[in-house]
Order: C-alpha cells, then sequence, then structure tokens
C-alpha cells in the first residue's frame, strides 16, 4: 500500500473527539451541522468522521473567544467611577 500524501486530510471518529472535548457524540454531530467542525460521512455504510485539522481550529477559536470573554468581564469589573472621577469629593 503506497503511503499517504502528508497533505492528505486525517479523520477521527465523532466519539474520538466527543472524548477530547469531554462532550457527547451528539454535540459533535451538532458542531458539524452548525459548520464549527468540518466533518463528512465516509464509508458504506456511511459513517460521520471529522477533519482534525478542524478540531485544532475549533479549539484555537474556543481558547480566542475564553479570551476575549475574560477581558471583557476584567473591563466590566473595572471601577468606572473612579476612572472618570465621578465620586463625590469628601465633605459633601
Amino acid at each position: 500500500m503506497p503511503d499517504s500524501p502528508a497533505s492528505a486530510p486525517r479523520f477521527l471518529a465523532p466519539a474520538q473527539v466527543a472524548e477530547l472535548l469531554s462532550i457527547e457524540v451528539d454535540e459533535v454531530i451538532a458542531l458539524v451541522y452548525q459548520g464549527r467542525l468540518r466533518g463528512s460521512q465516509l464509508g458504506s455504510p456511511a459513517r460521520w468522521r471529522v477533519e482534525e485539522s478542524s478540531l485544532a481550529e475549533y479549539l484555537s477559536e474556543q481558547s480566542e473567544e475564553a479570551r476575549r470573554m475574560a477581558l471583557w468581564r476584567q473591563a466590566n469589573e473595572a471601577s468606572f467611577p473612579e476612572v472618570w472621577g465621578t465620586s463625590r469629593p469628601h465633605g459633601s
């Protein structure tokens, strides 16, 4: 059997992806339908397979989203009266 090209995509079963993400298989399939993971039905009978590179992209997107949410929460927790100098003066 000849070696496959290095650029050929590698596919994972939904159960493997579910285990890696600590979610249910149905959630993996939902992520495929939402377009957040790239998947195809391969073989006969057709079975879902998820492109491994899309899993790395999904994890990167999730990490970036978490980073942005943390920054947003941090900004929301800032004391704006102190920043803008709108606190009441002492002795009023």
